[in-house]
């Protein structure tokens, strides 16, 4: 059994040795058919061929879609995918061309005549780089030839599409009698057939399909009751009206009007989607039933959407959250022929697709699109009577008044103009006037509410008075200034939102298809060319998230090394400033290099700027550089760290920052002064604190001349001795200078932190002055005591006589003297005589 294990182990370990050849056994070709199915050049001219072919295959495809315009739009986006997969074979080749053209540069220009032949092993080789760097050269020819060609197809269907859309416009049906004889014969044709069809749809669904039916159904009533839910849970309050708000602020009432037309509308949206979705899936509808089905959810996504549009706008119960100075008569007309027109526009919407469906005769589509035509310009006549305007002040119950004249002429000519081409037979450029008013209108107005909104609550401090600002502000203790930035990025946040619904769905309105949409998106986000040069959001957005990336690592690398490595290693404090500058500046360095890289800027092709900002450099920026080498020097030489006491000219301080450009300095006045490192570098400059905090102190002391100089000495040694100072070297007192005033000494000792050179220097003197009172050594100076006078018997006791005399002279007086007379002043003499 031991034997068995062993042998079993040793098989297992062998086995990754002989699978190789295990396989090569079973397949000797298989070896060679992957190598060659790898080469490059061979994929890349595969690749080429099979472009070439689908781009011949979609030019039939485009002669026979002539008058169908979306599919020529489909056609379109294959056509600049086929292009782009061209252009991507060819740039897989690049990195082959580059080898290829390195090892030609090694191997050198072919040997003259008259020097030494090659070998034969170096001809093959260089008669095969040859060959295969002509064969990439053509494919290269080829896949641009081929990318030309897609773009000039595809200028050709855009062509296509504009002619067929003119066309289409501009093209003139004859209004006779006979079309609206025709137009009723159809009608009636297509109820018959709208009967048959959905009634036998309906059976053959109930009686074979009831459960899928109902399945499909409770899940869409479980999906709209879920959104509802949560969209009234998650945003109630930003699109609910509060009753106990009398006065609500301008900014509430557009944040409220734009949240309650776009949160709802998308989630009726997302509900007709669900239920469109689980009643395809659920193979619930049939082929004819499917464009009725998902043109009636359209049509209601879209009417709840002009509904909630002039609820939210006009607000005709609540007159406080009105967005427009209108009475309350007036409202509630305009949201009524608001709703009017786009319910006309709907069902000729929606009756279009079941005629489509349906195929009914093409004058019944036109006489709908004429009927809703005329509805909806009567519809604008109509609201060019209504008398909705309210002047400053005025009470919205009151009586409104007319519209100003110039929008009053706007609707009667716009009314009156939808007619007129109606009648004379512009019927498709009549509908589609009349669409544009309805979708288009709406969309823009609550375009303009969003942008109205994000500006409102971007301005300074409006963000705070927003119920969602109290809120945060309560919960989080938010100051006015994160509030502040947070209503900036909710602004922008607006923006984007108005940019991504909006311009969309005013691009579909106006006849371009979503595969245009996705081809200008791809464009923007992926390539955009400025001259030769490419340019991609997309990559500047991975650039800039990955140099994001790059710098939260360094510098939470800085913080584990200098916090976690160094300390832990007790390295000195310099060190540890210059290790974590280094370590910034290389990982930003190398982040930016990352971030560049995935942007895809070349950074070859930076070279001509460099070169170009070279001269630049030399003249404008060269202290710049100067201060950037020096603080490198500083960085590397550490002539002074982080916390040394430094003196540089007239600047002394304390070292608290180096970076590459200066340094800074704080004073002991706790003044902070930015040095240039050209400076420090250039200069002369005093550190205390370079090698050690050992340093000397010197204290002057000067004495009556008449001390005794070696009593003095003795004292002030007896003094220092006793002080926070050194023993070794111990101190000394040197006799400096004498005259016939004073004696000077100077006490010098040495401390071992020179930073506390101040507090030993004040006790130090504090001890020799009280040790010279004790031993009644007078000072010189101001503050030397009396000085004793020696003389005679004789000359003191006349001294004294001389004193007791004058006192007895002195006379005070009782009362104050008498200002003498104003001597008369003569003529021709002043006041002075």
């Amino acid at each position: 059994m031991t034997r068995f294990k062993s042998a079993f182990i040793a098989l297992l370990a062998l086995m990754p040795l002989l699978l190789p050849v295990m396989v090569f056994a079973q397949d000797p070709a298989a070896g060679v058919q992957s190598a060659v199915a790898s080469n490059p050049i061979n994929d890349a001219n595969q690749r080429v061929n099979k472009a070439r072919d689908q781009l011949a295959a979609l030019r039939r495809q485009i002669e026979e879609a002539r008058s169908s315009e979306p599919k020529l739009a489909e056609l379109k986006q294959q056509v600049e995918q086929v292009g782009r997969g061209a252009l991507d074979a060819s740039v897989s080749t690049r990195q082959r061309f580059n080898e290829i053209k390195a090892r030609q540069d090694e191997l050198g220009p072919v040997p003259a005549e008259g020097q030494p032949a090659e070998s034969e092993m170096i001809k093959e080789e260089r008669a095969r780089l040859s060959d295969e760097r002509a064969a990439i050269n053509s494919i290269i020819g080829n896949a641009e030839a081929l990318s030309i060609e897609a773009t000039q197809l595809a200028n050709q269907i855009t062509e296509m599409r504009r002619t067929l859309f003119t066309e289409t416009l501009f093209e003139r049906t004859k209004v006779t009698p006979e079309v609206f004889q025709d137009a009723v014969s159809a009608g009636a044709n297509e109820g018959t057939d709208l009967h048959r069809t959905v009634g036998g749809w309906f059976r053959f669904v109930w009686n074979f399909k009831r459960e899928s039916l109902l399945a499909a159904v409770a899940l869409s009533l479980v999906v709209g009751l879920l959104l509802y839910s949560i969209g009234h849970r998650v945003a109630g309050p930003f699109i609910q009206r509060n009753k106990l708000i009398e006065k609500p602020h301008y900014i509430t009432r557009l944040m409220v009007a734009f949240w309650s037309i776009t949160i709802p509308t998308l989630a009726v949206g997302a509900f007709a989607f669900a239920c469109y979705s689980l009643l395809f899936s659920f193979n619930v509808l049939r082929p004819d039933i499917t464009p009725m089905v998902s043109s009636l959810l359209g049509v209601c996504v879209g009417l709840y959407f002009v509904s909630a549009l002039s609820r939210a706008v006009l607000a005709p119960k609540r007159p406080a959250w009105r967005l427009v100075s209108v009475s309350n008569r007036g409202a509630q007309r305009l949201e009524r022929s608001i709703f009017a027109m786009a319910l006309a526009n709907a069902l000729d919407y929606f009756l279009g697709a079941v005629s489509v469906a349906l195929g009914s005769a093409v004058v019944l589509t036109v006489a709908k699109s004429m009927i809703a035509s005329i509805v909806i310009g009567l519809i604008l006549i109509w609201i060019s009577f209504i008398r909705p305007m309210l002047r400053a002040g005025d009470d919205p119950a009151s009586e409104g008044r007319p519209w100003p004249r110039a929008l009053t002429m706007v609707l009667m000519l716009t009314g009156f103009g939808l007619i007129a081409l109606t009648v004379i037979g512009y019927v498709g450029l009549a509908r589609f006037i009349a669409t544009q008013i309805v979708v288009t209108g709406a969309i823009l107005v609550t375009m303009y509410i969003g942008i109205l909104s994000g500006r409102a609550i971007g301005a300074q401090g409006a963000f705070a008075q927003t119920y969602l600002g109290q809120r945060l502000a309560e919960r989080y203790q938010l100051n006015e200034v994160v509030l502040d930035q947070a209503g900036l990025a909710a602004s922008l946040g607006i923006y984007m939102i108005v940019a991504l619904l909006g311009l969309p769905s005013i691009l579909l309105q106006w006849g371009f298809q979503i595969g245009d949409i996705e081809s200008w998106a791809y464009r923007i986000f992926t390539e955009i060319r400025i001259g030769s040069i490419s340019i991609s959001i997309v990559g500047i957005v991975a650039g800039l998230l990955l140099f994001v990336v790059g710098l939260v690592v360094t510098r939470w690398f800085q913080r584990w090394l200098d916090g976690t490595i160094m300390v832990r290693s007790h390295v000195d404090p310099g060190v540890r400033n210059s290790v974590r500058t280094a370590v910034g500046y290389a990982g930003v360095g190398l982040a930016g290099l990352i971030g560049i890289s995935a942007a895809g800027i070349n950074l070859s092709s930076l070279a001509l700027v460099a070169g170009a900002l070279s001269l630049g450099i030399g003249f404008g920026l060269q202290n710049i550089v100067s201060n950037f080498v020096s603080g490198l020097i500083l960085l590397a030489e550490r002539p002074f760290k982080v916390g040394d006491w430094v003196v540089a000219g007239t600047t002394e301080g304390f070292v608290k920052r180096i970076s590459v450009r200066a340094t800074e300095i704080e004073t002991f006045q706790r003044q902070t002064i930015i040095v240039p490192n050209s400076v420090l570098i250039n200069g002369q400059v005093g550190n205390w604190t370079h090698r050690n905090k050992l340093g000397r102190i010197e204290i002057p002391v000067s004495v009556f001349s008449g001390n005794d100089p070696r009593r003095v000495t003795e004292i002030l040694l007896d003094v220092a001795g006793q002080q926070a100072v050194l023993r070794n070297p111990e101190p000394t007192v040197t006799f400096l200078n004498f005259s016939a005033a004073t004696l000077d000494f100077e006490v010098r000792a040495f401390v071992a932190d020179v930073l506390t050179a101040g507090t030993v220097k004040t006790e130090m003197r504090a001890a020799i002055l009280e040790r010279l009172r004790e031993e009644e050594i007078a000072l010189a100076g101001p503050a030397a005591p009396t000085v004793p006078v020696t003389m005679d018997p004789e000359s003191a006791r006349l001294l004294s006589a001389m004193i007791e005399n004058a006192k007895a002279g002195l006379v005070i007086p009782t009362e104050a003297p008498r200002k003498p007379a104003p001597r008369p002043v003569e003529e021709g003499a002043d006041e002075t005589g």
